[in-house]
C-alpha cells in the first residue's frame, strides 16, 4: 500500500521540531516532506549577536538534511493551497512554479514584520527577522561610524552616528543593547570621530520596556540601557519617516540614517489565502491543533490560534516557546493517529523567558523568578545552548573567543538596502504588539 503523505510547510521553530518528531514516530509509516524556502532552521533569539559580530550566521543555523534523517526537503516559498485537490503550489528559489500533494498538512509557516501606515517606513526602516537583515545591520551600523568619521560636517556626523530602534519588546531590546556596545566599540577604534558617540534612541508606545515581563524586570533592563546612555522613549511612536531623518508622536524631528523596525510580526500571508475561519490573523484551530472543519490540516506556531488553556479564552502567545512544544504535539498528534491511539491537548505553562542585554548583562525570569546581572546573562548562554538542535559548541567557542580576542569591525558590503525590503507584510492599524 502507498504509504500517506505528510506535508509540513515551514520550517521555523514549530515546523523544525513537528518533522523531527516525525522522523522519529511515523517516517516508517508515512511520507514526511517538509517545504520551506531555506535549507536551514535559523535560531532566531542569537540573530542579535550575529549583527553585534559576535556569531558567525552559520553558527545558528541548523541543516535541515543533516538533522531530519528519513525526511524529503523541498526547498520554495508556498503560494497557494488547494484545499480540495490537497495540494500546495510553491515557487521555487528560481522562480519556477511547482506543486506538491499531501494526504495530511502541518501548517508551521510563521510570521512576518508587521507594517503600520506610517508614512516612509516602508521605504526607510529594515527589519530584523533573518540572517539577511542581520548581517546588513552589521554592515551599516560600521558603514555610518566610517562615514561619518569621514564627514566634516557636524549635523551629518552626528546623523550617521544616530540610530534609532522601533519597538520595545525581546527583539527591540536586545538588538539595542547589543547594537549600542558594537558601534560603541567601532567608534572607539575608527580615528576622526573625536567626540562623537553614538546614539541610541529605543521607541515604543507602549509605558514600559518588555511589557510581557514582570515589571521588576523591565526596570532592571532599563537601568541596564539608561546607564550606557541609550535613550528610552516610552508612549512615543513615529509618524513620519524619511531617508535622512523620522519624526516622533511629540513633534520632535531626528536626524538619522538608521530606523530598525521591530514593532512585531504578524501571521505569513499564506493564512490570509486559504479561506480559513482566522483570529486575529492566526489560524483557528481546536486544542488538538487541527482546524475544524478539516481534520487533514494542522496548524501551529505562529501560524495558528491555539486555545491557551492556561488563560481561558487566550490564544497562546507568538513564542519561540510555544511553537516548539506545538509543533512537537502536532507531529505527536498525527503519529497517534496511525497507531489509533488518543492525541493529546495542548497545555503549556510559559517557563519564564531570558533577555539578553549584552555584555554581562541580562534579564529573566524562570519559573516567574526574577534574575538580572550576570547571573542572569549565564542562565540565557545556558539556555540558548540547551535549545539550539545542533552546532552548540561553535556557539560556545564563539562566546568564549569574543572577549579575548574582540570583535573584527568592517563593513563587507555583502547585501544593499534594496536585498532586505521591509514591506513583506500588510499594514495594519496602529497597534503596540511585540513578539519573540
Amino acid at each position: 500500500m502507498t504509504r500517506p503523505r505528510i506535508l509540513i510547510v515551514g520550517a521555523g521553530f514549530a515546523g523544525f521540531h513537528a518533522a523531527r518528531t516525525l522522523s522519529r514516530l511515523a517516517r516508517d509509516r508515512a511520507e514526511v516532506t517538509v517545504l520551506n524556502p531555506t535549507d536551514y532552521f535559523l535560531y532566531t533569539p542569537l540573530l542579535p549577536e550575529v549583527a553585534a559580530g559576535i556569531l558567525d550566521p552559520r553558527r545558528i543555523t541548523v541543516s535541515l538534511t543533516a538533522t531530519l534523517p528519513g525526511v524529503r526537503l523541498l526547498i520554495g516559498e508556498a503560494v497557494h493551497t488547494d484545499l480540495t485537490g490537497r495540494r500546495v503550489h510553491y515557487v521555487t528559489p528560481d522562480g519556477q512554479d511547482s506543486q506538491v500533494g499531501y494526504d495530511q498538512l502541518i501548517i508551521a509557516v510563521g510570521s512576518v514584520n508587521k507594517l503600520l501606515p506610517i508614512p516612509g517606513v516602508a521605504e526607510v526602516a529594515h527589519g530584523f527577522r533573518g540572517i539577511p537583515e542581520a548581517v546588513y545591520l552589521r554592515d551599516h551600523l560600521v558603514q555610518q561610524i566610517e562615514l561619518a568619521a569621514a564627514s566634516d560636517d557636524p549635523r551629518q556626523r552626528a546623523a550617521r552616528c544616530t540610530f534609532v530602534v522601533v519597538g520595545g519588546g525581546y527583539t527591540g531590546t536586545e538588538v539595542t543593547a547589543h547594537g549600542q556596545r558594537y558601534t560603541r566599540t567601532v567608534a572607539e577604534r575608527t580615528r576622526g570621530l573625536d567626540s562623537q558617540a553614538p546614539r541610541w534612541l529605543l521607541l515604543d508606545v507602549a509605558d514600559r520596556l518588555l511589557p510581557e515581563l514582570d515589571p521588576r524586570l523591565s526596570r532592571a533592563a532599563e537601568r541596564i540601557l539608561r546607564g550606557r546612555g541609550v535613550e528610552i522613549r516610552m508612549g512615543v511612536s513615529v509618524t513620519e519617516a524619511a531617508p535622512d531623518g523620522i519624526r516622533l508622536s511629540t513633534g520632535e524631528h531626528v536626524a538619522t540614517h538608521s530606523l530598525i523596525w521591530c514593532v512585531g510580526a504578524r501571521p505569513d500571508p499564506l493564512i490570509d489565502d486559504l479561506g480559513l475561519p482566522t483570529e486575529r490573523g492566526r489560524l483557528v484551530v481546536d486544542e488538538y491543533l487541527t482546524v475544524p472543519g478539516h481534520p487533514e490540516i494542522l496548524a501551529c506556531g505562529d501560524a495558528a490560534a491555539v486555545p491557551d488553556r492556561t488563560r481561558p479564552g487566550q490564544p497562546t502567545a507568538m513564542t519561540a516557546q510555544h511553537a516548539v512544544r506545538q509543533g512537537r504535539l502536532a507531529a505527536a498528534n498525527l503519529a497517534a493517529s496511525y497507531e489509533h491511539r488518543r492525541r493529546r491537548p495542548y497545555r503549556h505553562h510559559d517557563l519564564g523567558f531570558v533577555v539578553d542585554l549584552a555584555g554581562g548583562q541580562a534579564a529573566a525570569n524562570p519559573l516567574g523568578l526574577p534574575m538580572s546581572g550576570p547571573a542572569a546573562k549565564m542562565l540565557t548562554r545556558v539556555y540558548h545552548l540547551s535549545a539550539l538542535p545542533a552546532g552548540r559548541t561553535r556557539v560556545a567557542l564563539d562566546w568564549l573567543i569574543d572577549p579575548l580576542l574582540g570583535r573584527q569591525t568592517v563593513h563587507l558590503g555583502l547585501l544593499p538596502p534594496q536585498a532586505v525590503p521591509l514591506d513583506t507584510a500588510t499594514p495594519e492599524l496602529p497597534a503596540h504588539t511585540t513578539t519573540r
